[in-house]
């Protein structure tokens, strides 16, 4: 028996769940992401308008009714469809729908949650 810890629980106890005033994330980690969530946004809920110094974001919607802001583009995204936010660009997202919505987030390059900028926060978190 090796003194290892098998991947699989390695993986598990890597699992982080974050409450947040606009809904929750769960955090998979991944060898060649620098993280990868599953964001829930409650009806009504909104991210603050932010950009990243250290990572850009790929993102997969997963549910309708949510509203995507990248710099100067706002628009409704469909499921499925994938989203790329470039480093140091503002972004936000928006549950506009009357039940939670889900989108995928892989960050592209190492980073870590404190790599957030706030433009502007519904919450007044700086």
């Amino acid at each position: 028996m090796s003194d290892k810890i098998p991947p699989e629980d390695a993986f598990r106890s890597g699992i982080v769940e974050d409450i947040r005033p606009w809904g929750r994330f769960r955090r998979f980690p991944h060898e060649n992401a620098g993280s990868v969530k599953i964001i829930t946004i409650e009806p009504g809920g909104r991210l603050s308008l932010q950009y990243h110094e250290r990572r850009a974001e790929f993102w997969v919607v997963l549910d309708a009714g949510l509203e995507i802001t990248v710099g100067e583009r706002v628009w409704r995204a469909a499921p499925n469809e994938e989203i790329l936010i470039p480093r140091r660009a503002a972004h936000r997202v928006r549950n506009t729908g009357s039940a939670p919505a889900r989108f995928m987030e892989i960050w592209i390059g190492r980073s870590e949650e404190s790599d957030i900028v706030r433009l502007s926060d519904d919450y007044q978190r700086k």
